[in-house]
């Protein structure tokens, strides 16, 4: 029987890693632009003081291995020696048996690279058992290495993450793309900027609810955003290669799930409901699945980062104690095109789609995000964030339409949600127009939906760097 032999290893880390002869990243990923989230895990990965390996979490195809290739190109533009910066990639059969400690040691032989802190990307970290455990001991005892790891079951990393690596590992969710971020990706001029924090240069409406239609049905992921042939067909790059891949083999493999067309039909029910509200006990009528199957699956379906559940709140802004009805969202409105075809922004559901952007752009922060409905049809509020001690902060109304814009009175629950919190501003959406009225003290803005949108993207990149910046400087 033949084994792999050290030369072979050594072999498949130069073929990888070619910029430890060429001392630079390759032309064709400096030709792409790098994702706006790039600062904030840089930040983490040189900051010495922290002393904890970055994990990078995310749904697949969001861009995680490029944005590795991109701290990368940025590494060696920074001037850190190219025999210090190494690639591995774990789920390639040469390495399989190899542990961690091992991995270091011949990349340590292979290129001494000299003095100073080496960086180390693991992906699809995943394939390695009880990678958690290996990493734990090198972070504690090893100052030199800045680790980062990274994979595609993002449920599995999660979980295995918060369980052995408090302290030591440093989670950062890489969610889908943001509508700043997809804008400013795309080859056309955008028809909206920030000119500076806060103030928002606008172009022309109709040309950026244009660009928003297409970025609610194609934006979520970078190759789906950027290539005309996989835009093309994007029901086999969402189905074949993101949700089978997580429903068939991720989330079974992790939990041991027997019944996978249960799974199945159960998500493509919750997806084609993105952003209504359902209950457990509606979900099992429809499927003919118990409910607490249908909660496990839930868990699962939200820990592998498709779908995003909220809860409902009463007029006062509190949980309701039995949890009947609650939210589901998409976190990708793209997926909805990938199951059920694109939509236009005349078509009834698109509001439902819209709705689905805006919570994208937020549903990887830290917010407090649920949503409000009490008493009638018509007392509801899209949704609500609230304070740490779980009081109402700010409300906002989501509609695809401009017959509010200049009748504020008529979003009924949202005025009496504000007439009970006393609510300084508030916010509603409109598809074009943009107007401010005062209503009993509070301020109504009413925003095109896509400007929102925008102000949320830009907004959640800068909060996520100011929110880890906080954090180095508290370890």
């Amino acid at each position: 029987m033949k084994y792999v032999s050290k030369q072979q290893v050594e072999e498949h880390f130069k073929r990888f890693n070619p910029w430890w002869d060429s001392g630079k990243m390759d032309a064709e990923t400096l030709a792409l632009r790098p994702r706006a989230y790039l600062g904030p895990v840089r930040q983490l990965l040189l900051e010495a003081d922290l002393r904890r390996a970055v994990v990078l979490l995310g749904p697949r195809r969001v861009g995680k291995t490029i944005l590795i290739r991109h701290l990368i190109a940025d590494l060696l533009a920074r001037g850190t020696p190219a025999q210090r910066i190494a690639y591995v990639e774990m789920d390639h059969p040469l390495l399989h048996g190899q542990s961690l400690e091992a991995l270091i040691r011949q990349i340590e032989e292979t290129v001494p690279g000299g003095e100073g802190p080496r960086y180390l990307f693991f992906d699809e970290i995943q394939s390695h058992k009880d990678w958690e455990k290996h990493l734990k001991p090198l972070v504690d005892h090893r100052p030199d290495l800045r680790v980062l790891v990274s994979g595609s079951a993002a449920a599995a990393l999660k979980r295995q993450s918060t369980e052995s690596g408090a302290g030591r590992f440093t989670d950062f969710l890489l969610p889908p793309l943001t509508f700043s971020e997809y804008l400013h990706l795309r080859p056309e001029q955008p028809a909206i900027s920030e000119e500076k924090p806060g103030l928002y240069v606008l172009g022309d409406i109709d040309r950026l609810n244009a660009q928003f239609a297409e970025y609610i049905n194609f934006g979520g992921y970078p190759e789906l955003a950027l290539s005309p042939t996989v835009r093309a067909n994007p029901e086999r790059f969402v189905k074949s290669d993101i949700v089978d891949k997580v429903l068939l083999r991720d989330l079974p493999q992790l939990y041991g799930i027997k019944d996978i067309q249960e799974l199945n039909a159960l998500f493509t029910l919750l997806a084609f409901n993105t952003a209504e509200e359902v209950s457990f006990e509606q979900l099992s009528q429809r499927s003919g699945v118990g409910k607490l199957t249908i909660q496990k699956y839930i868990e699962y379906l939200e820990a592998a980062f498709l779908i995003k559940r909220v809860f409902r709140v009463n007029q006062d802004g509190k949980r309701y104690q039995r949890e009947r009805n609650f939210k589901v969202y998409l976190t990708n409105s793209a997926m909805y095109t990938g199951l059920f075809g694109a939509r236009s922004a005349d078509d009834p559901e698109f509001g439902h789609l819209v709705e689905t952007a805006l919570f994208a752009q937020r549903f990887h922060e830290d917010a407090r995000l649920n949503y409000a409905h009490w008493g009638s049809d018509d007392n509801e509020v899209d949704l609500v964030e609230s304070s740490l001690a779980l009081k109402p902060v700010a409300a906002l109304e989501i509609k695809w339409s401009d017959k509010y814009a200049d009748r504020p009175e008529s979003l009924k629950g949202l005025l009496r949600f504000v007439r009970v919190h006393r609510l300084p501003i508030v916010w509603a959406t409109t598809r074009s127009r943009k107007t401010t009225h005062m209503i009993e003290g509070s301020e109504i803005r009413q925003w095109p939906a896509a400007v929102l949108a925008f102000h949320y993207g830009v907004r959640a990149v800068q909060g996520r760097l100011a929110g880890y910046e906080a954090q180095i400087k508290d370890a």
